[in-house]
């Protein structure tokens, strides 16, 4: 099993930048990805970012490409989302994920554990 702990949610102004992390913890594996995905009210849950902890390979969807970026700590087990030019339109829960399988999806579907997830309001 494994346990992730999200931190550094919070509000944030337009334009602004926050970054959260994801800590894993439990059984460990060689090849996973850990996604960061978002849940806006009234809308379902979509994917944002992954990452893979076999060779840091990334992927984005178009929602926040180019203004977020996610990057590994192996040694910490760590994941990072650097979220910068926030926009109100941001403003979500951000879940953080392990997918075992290593898929490199932004699918939900294809992740095995989820972290609790911090607010992320975009607020002037």
């Amino acid at each position: 099993e494994v346990q992730l702990v999200e931190s550094g949610g919070g509000l944030v102004q337009p334009g602004g930048s926050l970054r959260l992390s994801c800590a894993a913890s439990g059984s460990t594996f060689d090849d996973y990805s850990i996604g960061w995905f978002r849940q806006a009210p009234g809308k379902e849950r979509e994917g944002g970012s992954c990452i893979s902890s076999a060779d840091g390979g990334s992927y984005y969807a178009d929602s926040v490409k180019g203004r977020f970026t996610i990057t590994i700590n192996n040694a910490k087990n760590t994941v990072y989302l650097q979220m910068n030019r926030v926009r109100p339109e941001d403003t979500a829960i951000y879940y953080c994920a392990v997918d075992l399988g290593a898929s490199r999806e932004l699918v939900p579907l294809a992740y095995d554990y989820w972290g609790q997830g911090p607010q992320v309001p975009v607020s002037s």
